[in-house]
């Protein structure tokens, strides 16, 4: 299976074209050639005729070009027609997407009022319960029965009033029998959203789109890499030489790219970078949402900035003697490489974590601010590691390479995007048998201009933490940024969001929507003043029950709004308390960490 014809070389995926709206009127065409289209959410409740409008025209402002809203039941949905023609008297013709969680009955009265609803197809028919439950082949094929008894009246109705569709899959909604099938993994997402593609299909209905989002920007990329590799496999099936262009790829539905949950601040915008942008960098995407727990207009301006690096990180000129991948794309293993010990004792590869590597400069800048318990410093001077810097397209430095123990790195000045050179090291290094470990940087050469500080911070995340998803890089160098401490922490960051190492307290944060049951940017910030402290301690705070337990099944400690004014409190996926006050949640969270162990007093600053 491949979901790209090369990992070295960059080219678009072209997919199908869907309409959303009336492209002459504000709508929009996602897919073919069209540029990649930017999205968001409101945060306000759908019954909020005012405020609906009102954050709508804010994102439009910024340039959001679909606005998402939120349907939880029969009455939001109906109260979409209020908007949309409020909306329409200010001329504005935003395409508005309905968010549809549980209720068919709401996807049905949203068609009748947006451009797009998206459903979610771990819950659109099914009930989460983490019950276990063997299927035998009959009563899976039964229960697919029933999912397509009730999601037919909707392909229909999409059909017939020529409106768009999102099979948005969420790794923290999967439902029971997929779970109970395919386990919490790529395949069951990749598989939920197919039997809901193969329904619509069924109907001659094509005018949709495929999501794949988790929390985890590791588990996100393999999700999408997985679902185009399959999307290809069913076009070779079906293929028929015979039938028009378009039929013959006719499974090459448009892709939403999108990490849930990613956060806010830095870490928010390293995550979403490291997911969407590499996957950008492999040409696929048709659109892009940037969830954060920050006011939507912001998501827009991530948005922009993320899309106007993928050129220069990218290129189309590079000539490799192989299209074969160096690593897994669907399963992620660590490249495999010897232990080593670097100047100064610090041990490297191996089963070692992914260290963190200064300049000469940037350490003196930074050594004097250093304590011996800080868990953001330097492992190691560039200038004193003895790297062996390498050419990825010239043999000749391979064949030199002598020994495996050698920490190596590409050389400085090479005219090649970031993640092609290492990719391409990586695939050298495996022909030639040598196993060394190997050296990142975000960047390999360096422009008249410095790089501003959010610029900088979105290169080191697409470059690096493509890279560490794929599998690849031992030891990690950031010097975009030019700020010493800066670039220390950044480095730091890119790794604890691509699940590398774990230095700080872990935030698994939904971006806030009608939904919400509290105020999620106000409750992070409570949350974080009490915990951030906690090193090693993975918390989800999440605004309602739809992704909660789900997504953040990986979290130790969740913080979920269970009714207006009340929270409930997980340990892992399993709730603990229920209807907790939200003035005495934050507390009760601290007493819960406490009586599982994991709490530490912080130290007097």
């Amino acid at each position: 299976m491949r979901y790209c014809d090369s990992p070295y070389l960059f080219q678009r995926r072209i997919s199908r074209e869907v309409v959303v709206g009336d492209p002459a009127h504000g709508g929009v065409i996602m897919g073919g050639n069209h540029p990649v289209v930017k999205q968001s959410m409101l945060t306000c409740d759908t019954m909020d005729t005012a405020e609906s409008v009102k954050q709508t025209l804010e994102l439009v402002a910024v340039g959001c070009q679909i606005v998402r809203i939120t349907a939880p039941t029969v009455k939001d949905a109906a109260n979409l027609k209020n908007i949309v023609a409020e909306l329409h008297t200010r001329d504005c013709h935003v395409p508005i997407v309905a968010d549809i969680h549980f209720k068919p009955d709401a996807a049905l009265e949203a068609a009748n009022w947006v451009e797009m609803v998206r459903i979610n197809p771990g819950n659109y028919a099914d009930s989460k319960k983490f019950a276990v439950k063997e299927y035998t082949d009959d009563a899976y094929v039964a229960e697919l029965g029933r999912i397509e008894e009730k999601f037919t009246p909707l392909v229909l109705k999409l059909k017939e009033l020529k409106r768009a569709l999102r099979i948005g899959t969420n790794h923290g909604s999967l439902s029971d029998r997929i779970m109970n099938r395919y386990g919490d993994t790529p395949l069951g997402m990749v598989e939920s959203a197919l039997e809901f593609a193969r329904i619509c299909r069924k109907h001659d209905f094509h005018n949709f789109k495929f999501s794949m989002k988790s929390s985890n920007p590791k588990v996100m990329i393999e999700c999408y890499r997985l679902l185009t590799a399959r999307l290809n496999e069913l076009n070779e099936q079906e293929f028929n030489p015979q039938s028009p262009i378009a039929n013959r790829q006719s499974w090459n539905y448009p892709l939403h790219l999108g990490v849930t949950e990613a956060g806010e601040g830095e870490d928010g915008r390293i995550k979403s970078a490291i997911g969407i942008g590499s996957l950008l960098c492999d040409g696929l995407g048709d659109t892009i949402r940037v969830s954060l727990t920050e006011d939507s207009p912001r998501e827009i301006e991530v948005c922009n900035d993320l899309l106007a690096q993928i050129p220069a990180l990218t290129n189309v000129t590079v000539q490799t003697p192989s299209s074969e991948f160096p690593f897994d794309p669907f399963h992620y293993a660590r490249r495999s490489t010897p232990e080593i010990e670097l100047a100064g004792g610090v041990k490297c590869g191996g089963e070692q974590t992914v260290r963190v590597i200064v300049t000469q400069a940037t350490f003196d800048k930074v050594a004097p601010k250093i304590r011996p318990k800080d868990d953001v410093k330097p492992e190691g001077i560039y200038e004193d590691l003895n790297v062996y810097e390498m050419d990825p397209e010239n043999d000749v430095d391979f064949a030199n390479l002598g020994c495996d123990t050698q920490l190596v790195t590409v050389k400085d000045g090479v005219t090649l995007p970031v993640i092609t050179a290492y990719r391409l090291l990586a695939a050298k290094l495996d022909f030639f048998g040598s196993k060394n470990p190997v050296l990142l940087k975000d960047c390999l050469s360096f422009g008249p201009s410095v790089l501003e500080p959010k610029i900088a911070l979105l290169r080191a995340a697409v470059n690096i933490g493509s890279l560490l998803a794929d599998g690849i890089g031992d030891a990690i160098l950031v010097r975009g940024e030019s700020g010493a401490g800066m670039s220390l922490r950044l480095a730091y960051n890119i790794l604890q969001a691509a699940g590398c190492r774990s230095f700080k307290t872990d935030y698994v944060a939904c971006p806030s929507c009608g939904r919400t049951l509290f105020n999620l940017q106000t409750v992070t910030a409570r949350i974080k003043t009490r915990t951030e402290h906690l090193k090693g301690v993975k918390i989800a705070i999440m605004g309602c029950i739809v992704n909660g337990p789900g997504e953040m099944a990986d979290a130790d400690f969740g913080y979920v709004g269970g009714a207006p004014g009340k929270v409930n409190l997980y340990v892992g996926k399993t709730p603990i308390k229920f209807n907790i006050p939200e003035a005495d949640a934050v507390d009760r969270l601290v007493d819960l960490i406490r009586e599982h162990g994991k709490w530490v007093e912080p130290e007097a600053k």
